[in-house]
C-alpha cells in the first residue's frame, strides 16, 4: 500500500522560489514542473514532455507557455500541447498534467489528488499570521532523509528533545515529566506542562528570566501533513491561561511534510513569535537555530529509515512515550487506506 495521501494540499514550494526560471521538484514520486505566468500566476505541469519523455525543466519558457527543450513542443498551462513546429496537427495525446495549485502563506500550496476535490479552503489555517505584536520567520526547507511517517512520529515525540536537542532546545529538567495525548477526528495533540523548572538557554537569553518557569509543549499534527508546536514560558506561579501564555514567550512552530518519495520528505518550517519583533540579530539567530533543531531530527530520522530498510521492521519494542508517534502514523495509514479503498 502507499503511503501517500493524495487528497490534500501540501506545500510544494515557498512563493519566492517559483518565478520565471523553471523550477524542478519530486512530489509523491511525480517530477513536477513550476513556473510563473507573466501575470505571476504559478503554474505546475508534470515535468515530463509527452514525446520522448526529456523533462520539461531542461526547455524554457516561450511567454506563457513552457516549450521542451528537445523539439520544440509547446505547452500552455493547462498542460496542453498547442505547437508542434513543422507539424500542424496536435494529437489528442500531446498533453501532460497540470497540478491544482494556490498562494497563500508564503507558500505554494498543491493539489496532488483529484482536482474536482481540490477545495481552497481546505489548506490549514495559520495562526497569528500578520497579526499586530508578532513576527514571522518562514522560507525554511531541507530535504529529509526519511519517509514522512517517522517524521510525523517524530513530531509527536517530545520525549526526544532532550536528548537530540541538547545545544537548541533540549531542556534535561523536563526529561522526566510524562507527556499525555488528545485526539480528535484528523488532528492529534501531544503536550506536558513542566513547571517550576529552570529555563532552557535559549528560552533564558530571550525572555531575561530570573527565576523558575512553567514551560509547556504543544504537539499539533494536522493530518495528512502539518505540525504545528505551541511552546510557551512563562514566570512560574501563574495561572494557565491564554491571556498570561501570551504575556510570557510564545511561539508557533509550523512544518509541513510533502513526500518526495516512500523514502524522503520535503520539509518546509516557518515560525511565529511574540518577542524580538524588530530584532534582525534575532530573527537570523532563531533561523539559524531551527535550522540547526531540523538538522538534528534528519541526522535521527535518516538513520531509523536507513535500520528499518535494513531489518525489515518498524521497531522492536514500545515504551509508552510512543502513544502519540504510534497513534499519528496509524492516522495517517488509516487515511492512506481509506482513500485508496475510494478510488478502486
Amino acid at each position: 500500500m502507499s503511503i501517500y495521501i493524495k487528497n490534500a494540499w501540501y506545500v510544494a514550494a515557498w512563493a519566492k522560489e517559483v518565478g520565471r526560471e523553471l523550477l524542478k521538484r519530486n512530489i509523491m514520486g511525480e517530477p513536477i514542473v513550476f513556473y510563473r505566468k507573466n501575470d505571476g500566476t504559478p503554474v505546475a505541469l508534470t515535468d515530463r514532455c509527452a514525446h520522448k519523455l526529456l523533462p520539461l525543466s531542461m526547455g524554457k519558457l516561450v511567454n506563457d507557455n513552457l516549450q521542451c527543450g528537445y523539439h520544440g513542443m509547446e505547452y500552455d498551462c493547462s498542460g496542453a500541447c498547442v505547437r508542434i513546429p513543422g507539424q500542424d496537427r496536435i494529437p489528442a495525446t500531446a498533453k501532460v498534467r497540470s497540478f491544482p495549485l494556490v498562494e497563500r502563506y508564503n507558500a505554494i500550496w498543491i493539489w496532488m489528488g483529484d482536482p474536482a476535490m481540490a477545495d481552497p479552503a481546505k489548506i490549514h489555517e495559520i495562526r497569528r499570521i500578520n497579526e499586530p505584536g508578532w513576527t514571522i520567520i518562514d522560507g525554511g526547507y531541507q530535504l529529509h532523509g526519511g519517509d514522512y511517517l517517522n517524521i510525523a512520529e517524530n513530531l509527536q515525540d517530545p520525549a526526544h528533545t532532550t536528548y537530540v536537542h541538547l545545544r537548541t532546545i533540549g531542556n534535561p529538567a523536563t526529561s522526566e515529566v510524562p507527556v499525555k495525548v488528545e485526539q480528535g477526528a484528523d488532528y492529534l495533540v501531544t503536550y506536558r506542562w513542566s513547571n517550576d523548572v529552570p529555563p532552557p538557554p535559549i528560552d533564558k537569553r530571550n525572555g531575561n528570566f530570573q527565576g523558575l518557569v512553567d514551560r509547556c509543549q504543544y504537539y499539533y499534527y494536522f493530518a495528512p501533513c502539518v505540525s504545528r508546536v505551541d511552546v510557551v514560558t512563562m514566570e512560574a506561579g501563574q495561572e494557565h491561561t491564554e491571556e498570561n501564555m501570551d504575556k510570557g514567550l510564545r511561539l508557533h512552530g509550523y512544518k509541513f511534510l510533502t513526500p518526495e518519495s516512500e523514502t524522503t520528505t520535503h520539509f518546509f518550517w516557518m515560525q511565529l513569535r511574540n518577542f524580538g519583533i524588530d530584532d534582525e540579530k534575532l530573527q537570523a539567530d532563531q533561523f539559524a537555530g531551527l535550522d540547526q533543531t531540523f538538522a538534528e531530527d534528519n541526522v535521527i530520522v535518516t538513520a531509523v529509515q536507513r535500520e528499518q530498510a535494513a531489518t525489515g521492521i518498524r521497531q522492536q519494542t514500545w515504551l509508552s512515550i510512543d502513544a502519540g508517534p504510534s497513534r499519528v502514523r496509524k492516522m495517517l495509514e488509516d487515511m492512506a487506506a481509506a482513500e485508496q479503498a475510494s478510488t478502486q
